[in-house]
């Protein structure tokens, strides 16, 4: 990982416990699928970092690199890559994704 995108990426999934790579942010998603990825993290009541990918292409590209996963959202949790829309809305629908977040539910 000799790459300065790919030490930036793997800096910032492994500084934060919930990690969206979408296209757009939580408040203005700019495609479909990152957009469904954001709203099924927000009824987790858990913090998570976004990265908007159209900011930068080199970012776009480079959490394609690092994953070796071809689309955009990207989820990562505790520093595992847990997929993207598909993954992501499956795991919620059968109730895996909150066992997953469950620990890093917001104390209240």
């Amino acid at each position: 990982m000799t790459s300065p995108v790919l030490k930036q990426i793997d800096k910032i999934v492994k500084e934060n416990n919930v990690v969206l790579f979408m296209k757009g942010t939580p408040d203005f998603p700019q495609c479909g699928f990152s957009q469904r990825v954001a709203a099924i993290l927000n009824t987790y009541d858990i913090p998570y970092a976004a990265v908007n990918v159209l900011l930068s292409d080199e970012v776009r590209q480079g959490i394609k690199d690092y994953s070796d996963w071809p689309t955009i959202p990207q989820l990562y949790v505790k520093a595992d890559f847990i997929g993207g829309c598909d993954i992501v809305s499956e795991m919620h629908a059968t109730g895996e994704l909150k066992e997953l977040l469950a620990p890093l539910k917001k104390d209240v």
